[in-house]
């Protein structure tokens, strides 16, 4: 998720108050002759001061929605919180900017022209809030070369064509951008699953919906179903501002599961570094610490047997002064690698240091020394047991878990004794060879 720096918030704090400041300040007065011909059209575009004008009312709650997206800004300094703040923005200065009273004709379809360029500017602004959720937005170089003809157009045709010139183009881009925005919501809710983006996207959808109705429907700006128009699209908006902090909060929730996975995964990861031999691979002395506890209790209880086999090298003093540490090493990995793959998956292999291993077996003694008499052959007539130094083997001790032996230690003790013995008799035969 992107941050932006700290200091941002200060600047959209700045902007939004000389927007207001803009916004609500008194015109320049006009020439009177001219303010009386535009008496007429202001009818249509300026609300009657006597009355609650919908733009301003309009200009007021979005202002108030910016506030409150300020603030969860603050908090969360998320990138797509300060674009739907700039949007915001842009739409309450939209409003109010249409909604003031102009002495002269020509700054009324003037202020007229600016109104629609900011709504079209506001409706983008929310497109790029749903692009920035991810990750940073992509704004190409080239949009300004695109915005730049654009505001000239919406600043000026009105002056010699009237207000109509940018009535329907104004409608057509801000339903256009603003359709945008809301798919690009919704396919976040796919990315997400967040409710917010749902109720986000399909309130933008429904006041792009707005936008092609009165492109349809109403022919001119100064028409009075404009205003029935404006009152119809500030519910999905108000609805759009819910769902934005819905949206808010729920990336606070969404980015707090992230971060639990992601702890989780590292004790995991430590944990295994913890109970794993970082050479072989194997468990180590600690994770049989862990384990033995409780297989001792499942013996005690369930009456499951229990057997220990204690393995050594044979010769591998051997290995490291005739063939080198490295040699020696390898040799250590391909007898773990050995021990594991032949043995059941319920069974257990540790390192028990230098070349020793101990194997924790669910089965008899008897058992556990047929399989371990099994596995001293494999390893002699496995492949990769060629290359290794005449002489070198497995050595294997098996004790069984009797109600008797309390101590764990009095048990790997007994194994080891019956290692030495094993591998005594190995040498002996190998001495008469």
């Amino acid at each position: 998720m992107v941050r932006v720096p700290g200091y941002a918030w200060l600047l959209v704090l700045a902007a939004v108050v000389v927007v207001a400041v803009a916004s609500a300040a008194p015109s320049a007065s006009g020439y009177m002759g001219v303010a009386q011909v535009a008496g007429d059209f202001r009818a249509g575009i300026a609300p009657d001061p006597t009355s609650l004008s919908p733009h301003k009312l309009a200009g007021a709650g979005a202002f108030v929605v910016t506030g409150v997206l300020l603030l969860l800004f603050f908090y969360r300094r998320r990138l797509y919180i300060l674009f739907c703040v700039c949007g915001w923005v842009l739409l309450g200065a939209s409003m109010f900017v249409a909604g003031r009273e102009y002495s002269a004709q020509l700054t009324s379809w003037f202020a007229f022209g600016i109104s629609q360029f900011l709504g079209i500017i506001s409706a983008l602004m929310f497109v790029l809030s749903a692009d920035a959720y991810p990750s940073k937005p992509k704004v190409g170089r080239h949009y300004p070369y695109f915005l730049a003809p654009l505001f000239l157009w919406f600043a000026l045709a009105p002056l010699p064509l009237g207000p109509d010139a940018v009535f329907a183009p104004g409608h057509i881009l801000m339903g256009g951008a603003t359709a945008s925005a809301g798919i690009a919501y919704l396919v976040l809710l796919r990315q997400t699953r967040m409710l917010g983006a749902a109720i986000v996207g399909a309130s933008l959808l429904l006041i792009a919906v707005s936008h092609l109705w009165t492109v349809l429907w109403i022919p001119a700006a100064d028409d009075p179903r404009t205003t029935t128009a404006l009152l119809f699209r500030m519910v999905p908006y108000l609805i759009a501002a819910l769902g934005m902090q819905l949206m808010t909060f729920e990336d606070m929730t969404f980015e707090l599961r992230r971060t639990n996975r992601r702890l989780e995964t590292a004790q995991g990861k430590l944990r295994r570094m913890v109970i794993t031999d970082p050479l072989t691979g194997c468990r180590n002395r600690r994770f049989f610490d862990e384990v033995i506890g409780r297989e001792l209790q499942r013996h005690h209880r369930y009456g499951i047997p229990l057997s220990l086999v204690f393995v050594d090298i044979d010769r591998f003093k051997a290995v490291n002064d005739q063939l080198g540490h490295e040699m020696g090493d390898q040799v250590l990995r391909q007898v773990a690698s050995f021990l594991v793959s032949n043995i059941r998956e319920a069974d257990y292999v540790f390192r028990w240091g230098g070349d020793e291993f101990l194997i924790l077996l669910s089965c008899s003694e008897e058992e556990a020394q047929r399989r371990g008499a099994k596995l001293q052959r494999a390893f002699t007539e496995a492949p990769e047991s060629a290359p290794l130094p005449e002489g070198v083997g497995l050595s294997i001790g098996c004790v069984e878990v009797r109600d008797a032996h309390t101590s764990v230690a009095e048990l790997i003790k007994m194994a080891d004794e019956r290692m030495y013995e094993n591998k005594r008799g190995r040498l002996l035969a190998l001495m008469d060879a």
